[in-house]
């Protein structure tokens, strides 16, 4: 009953996102925001919500240790659940892999080697891919061609990113989305941005492919929660 409760009511969903996966539409999307607003919170409700319907999700994180990435999974999936650990539901546990790399070395080489290497020992055979703490400042349109690549070749559902915004840096892209995102922005089928809005946060969907988006949605981020609510 959670699972169900969860998948439901879920505000993500307003993307519609699962519908295209269901079709074998495969789709890249990006989290932007300046430091410390919830990017990683985002990524964590996306990799739930695609745990929670029966999805193998590899979640890679750069330069976070992997208690810190487990306990951010531990914290929203006990504010989403009224206190349940992640331990308390088998499915989560089995279908959750956390994978992590120093900044300097993180590649797709290295990360299609370990990729490759669960599964063939069938060890975990992901269908979702998180990639939390990417440098798109150091990293050219070719490297994240290279991933949307391995995305295509590995058959996965879907990849997100997360990216970090600077409020000195006022490049965009012709749909909005801020650098150092704005010259890739075309990669990606889904851009969120959180922005600051009074005492909220704005989960502005600055692009998004699925025709299932509500034009009127307006996605905000609770700061005391970070869990995404819709208004």
């Amino acid at each position: 009953m959670v699972n169900n409760d969860l998948i439901v009511n879920n505000p993500l969903r307003v993307l519609g996102l699962e519908e295209k996966a269901e079709k074998g539409v495969q789709s890249m999307g990006l989290v932007m925001a300046r430091a410390g607003l919830g990017k990683t919170a985002i990524l964590v409700q996306f990799a739930l919500d695609c745990i929670l319907q029966g999805n193998k999700v590899l979640h890679v994180s750069i330069g976070e240790s992997v208690d810190k990435t487990r306990a951010w999974y531990d914290d929203i999936l006990s504010l989403l659940t009224e206190g349940e650990k992640i331990e308390m539901i088998p499915g989560i546990m089995k279908n959750r892999m956390i994978m992590t790399f120093k900044e300097s070395t993180f590649s797709k080489a290295v990360l299609e080697e370990r990729f490759d290497d669960l599964v063939k020992q069938d060890i975990f055979r992901p269908e979702c891919l998180i990639v939390d703490g990417y440098d798109f400042k150091s990293n050219d349109s070719d490297s994240l061609k290279d991933l949307r690549n391995f995305m295509e070749d590995r058959g996965l559902k879907m990849i997100w990113f997360s990216a970090l915004c600077h409020r000195a840096d006022d490049r965009v892209s012709e749909d909005g989305v801020p650098a150092p995102c704005h010259d890739v922005a075309s990669l990606f089928e889904t851009v969120l941005l959180i922005k600051p809005a009074g005492d909220e946060m704005e989960l502005a969907i600055l692009k998004c492919d699925s025709s299932a988006v509500d034009p009127d949605a307006t996605l905000t981020l609770d700061p005391s929660t970070m869990l995404v609510k819709k208004r």
